[in-house]
């Protein structure tokens, strides 16, 4: 049975990326990269909406290059070497290997795919993840909180979410790692409306 992971990069106040849209700021530096890589590596199976697909699509083809580090080197291998599952009602094809693509999240699909395979999943987004937290299907949540506040835009987290903190770590750049149990009852099962993900 494998476990679903919901891990997000954000500002101090709260949001992946700010009211115009931008999560520049939040380019991780060498040593946080190489966190994420760790943290990463034991996934096998991704999940997204077209937004953060279309986003991460571009690990198809990045860590290749001369002028490429090797920790995007080694994240390029990582994310590649992974199933990926998209979730989507107007993708009419994938443009990255390992890809599969299905009209809409269920309660019953991640279910069935948390039963069924034997790695870690990763929930990418917000409104995918929320849905599944929602579910009670979301195993632990990780938060790499810059220090910086953008005042607004898309909340890394939903309202109404009980956490319990299980392990923290501080990285020479000011972020902070915080790895959260979900102690939230889980919700009734459902679909999810998509809606501008789409």
């Amino acid at each position: 049975m494998g476990r679903l992971f919901y891990s997000a990069i954000a500002s101090l106040d709260g949001y992946i990326e700010d009211a115009g849209g931008s999560f520049a700021w939040a380019a991780p530096d060498e040593e946080v990269h190489a966190f994420v890589n760790a943290v990463e590596r034991p996934i096998g199976t991704y999940l997204y909406g077209r937004r953060m697909y279309l986003t991460m699509a571009a690990w198809e083809t990045l860590g290749g290059g001369p002028d490429a580090s090797g920790v995007e080197r080694e994240y390029a291998q990582i994310w590649r070497a992974a199933d990926k599952i998209v979730f989507s009602r107007t993708l009419d094809s994938a443009s990255t290997a390992r890809t599969r693509l299905e009209p809409e999240l269920t309660c019953e699909l991640v279910a069935d795919l948390k039963q069924s395979v034997d790695h870690d999943l990763s929930i990418g987004g917000p409104e995918l993840a929320a849905q599944a937290l929602r579910w009670g299907l979301v195993d632990e949540v990780g938060l790499l909180l810059h220090p910086l506040t953008v005042g607004g835009g898309k909340p890394a987290l939903p309202a109404d979410l009980r956490l319990r903190l299980i392990d923290q770590g501080r990285f020479g750049c000011g972020v902070v790692h915080l790895r959260y149990a979900v102690e939230r009852d889980a919700g009734k099962p459902g679909t999810l409306d998509i809606g501008a993900n789409r």
